[in-house]
């Protein structure tokens, strides 16, 4: 049985250069920058991204962890790429294209590309994972008009 070395980019920058191919790794959320809140145009909305290819030695997925304050927000928005959100805790209703979709732990939501999306958490706030088909979230055009 074959073993992959699996390591921590523990929250500094990644050097690309240093990429190995096909080598694993792991990330744990405490070490990552919190971004976001502080943006009107975003909402509320705050995230730690754990896996992108400017910072992980990785690419094809950006992957990370969305928290919402109590009747916090994510404003309505829309990108190319399709994403994913996986309910962790909390509840809070994901509108798409006018359709509300009530989210809790364990729920699995789809999002289609260019679907205008957005989030409002209930009153015990709400986590959840999120991920796209993409090397980096710097890469993700979000368009709130």
């Amino acid at each position: 049985m074959s073993q992959v070395a699996l390591h921590e980019t523990a929250g500094q920058g990644f050097d690309p250069s240093r990429r190995s191919a096909m080598s694993g790794f792991a990330m744990h959320l405490e070490h990552q920058t919190l971004e976001g809140g502080f943006d009107p145009v975003f909402g509320t909305v705050q995230w730690r991204t754990l896996i992108c290819a400017n910072k992980t030695p990785s690419s094809g997925l950006v992957f990370g962890v969305a928290t919402f304050g109590a009747r916090g927000s994510l404003n309505p928005h829309r990108h190319a790429p399709a994403e994913f959100y996986f309910g962790l805790s909390g509840s809070g209703v994901v509108t798409i294209e006018g359709e509300d979709i009530a989210i809790v732990a364990g729920t699995a939501i789809f999002i289609p590309p260019n679907a205008r999306h957005g989030v409002v958490a209930g009153d015990d706030g709400l986590v959840f994972a999120y991920g796209f088909p993409s090397d980096t979230f710097a890469a993700i055009g979000y368009d709130f008009s």
